[in-house]
């Protein structure tokens, strides 16, 4: 399933499972993702599941690359049955204050803001992978007539919480942070705990997410 292995530095291995993104080609990425989590394999200190990529990253003084390639190639990989998807339904305020660029979207797909939310609440969405900022998950997939490119200039801050929208993926914003996603809601829920030593992502590769809309008095209230 794994098309190439190689180097990726001194300490860190290459898997590449092809070009395309997709959820059955990132379904392959985190089955080897968690089975390389499961067995515990020595040396190993750091996994990094993308689309369609692992980065596997090692000690030197443990283990080397020859010996994790081929540990690798030799895995007993769990199959999808044995994928434990958790549900997790994460409250989305979409009130004038928080849709930053609904507007643009309209005019961008040509479709009024009622169908754009009608099709972003009625789905579910598979997580990708985690990153760019702590804990940040990327959803997909938005139907064809749904996607839009990213802002041609991006905000130098983007609010906690927000949730946007770019070509074939949602996200949410864990941290205030800059970005060109086009932001259609906000949460009020911690995505990132960083107090969590283990485990601080909420949402984590492979887990699938249902959206629902609440009111401003229902986000403002939320955590009380």
């Amino acid at each position: 399933m794994i098309k190439n292995i190689s180097n990726l530095g001194d300490a860190a291995l290459y898997c590449d499972f092809g070009k395309e993104v997709n959820k059955d080609t990132n379904t392959k990425v985190i089955r080897y993702f968690k089975s390389i989590q499961k067995k515990n394999i020595k040396g190993v200190n750091n996994l990094t599941p993308s689309y369609n990529k692992l980065i596997v990253s090692f000690d030197l003084k443990i283990t080397s690359f020859k010996e994790l390639k081929k540990e690798i190639e030799n895995l007993d990989v769990i199959n999808n049955e044995t994928i434990t998807n958790k549900k997790i339904e994460i409250p989305v305020c979409c009130h004038e204050d928080f849709s930053l660029d609904i507007k643009r979207l309209e005019e961008k797909l040509k479709i009024n803001r009622e169908k754009i939310y009608e099709n972003f609440f009625d789905k579910e969405f598979f997580c990708y992978m985690t990153g760019f900022i702590a804990g940040m998950p990327f959803l997909g997939d938005i139907d064809k007539n749904f996607r839009a490119k990213r802002l041609e200039t991006p905000r130098v801050k983007v609010p906690k919480g927000s949730v946007g929208l770019t070509e074939q993926f949602a996200n949410i914003y864990t941290f205030e942070s800059p970005g060109g996603w086009n932001i259609i809601g906000n949460t009020p829920i911690d995505i990132f705990d960083s107090s969590k030593e283990t485990n601080p992502n909420l949402i984590n590769p492979g887990d699938l997410i249902i959206f629902k809309e609440i009111n401003k008095d229902q986000f403002l209230n939320h955590n009380e």
